[in-house]
């Protein structure tokens, strides 16, 4: 004969005798196929990635130009001080549209490449491109700089991953 304790030991608890409820899976459709299909492409995303970082570029020039201020403001006219400030504006501004552009796309391209040959998506992808990245933009200087440019860059891209918590 069992007791009272042993039965409610055996009880199930309450969640489990619920009916669960399954959803259908949804299959995407032809055009979320297609789309995906294209953004997988190393060319696209490398290629969208430098027109987004070249516009990130811009708009950090023409905001970091125009704090730039001319050393001799007080032999400058407003008029001239005015056309200092656009040209400066200009100038930073395409320089970094540049360097932001090109870095975008060398990262994308990189990461891609290394993520389709390894056939994973980890950390180690964002590492070889932080890598390459930082060595290709720092290459002018030296192989010493190319080496630091690396090490860095490789470092400031886990660092981010990790804040976009992107791998796990």
């Amino acid at each position: 004969m069992s007791t009272d304790s042993e039965n409610e030991a055996i009880k199930l608890p309450s969640s489990l005798d619920e009916p669960r409820v399954v959803e259908p899976m949804r299959l995407p459709t032809i055009e979320e196929v297609r789309g995906q299909d294209i953004w997988n492409n190393c060319a696209v995303r490398s290629v969208t990635s430098g027109v987004m970082g070249g516009a990130l570029g811009l708009a950090m020039g023409l905001f970091l130009g125009a704090l730039d201020n001319p050393i001799t403001q007080d032999e400058m006219t407003g008029r001239q001080q005015f056309v200092y400030t656009a040209k400066q504006m200009g100038r930073r501004s395409w320089n970094s549209c540049k360097t932001f552009a090109v870095m975008g796309f060398i990262f994308s391209a990189t990461e891609c490449v290394v993520e389709k040959v390894r056939a994973k998506h980890d950390m180690t992808n964002t590492v070889a491109a932080g890598c390459v990245t930082g060595g290709a933009l720092s290459a002018k200087g030296g192989p010493k700089a190319a080496c630091m440019g690396c090490a860095g860059f490789a470092a400031f891209s886990v660092v981010i991953e990790k804040f976009l918590e992107r791998h796990e």
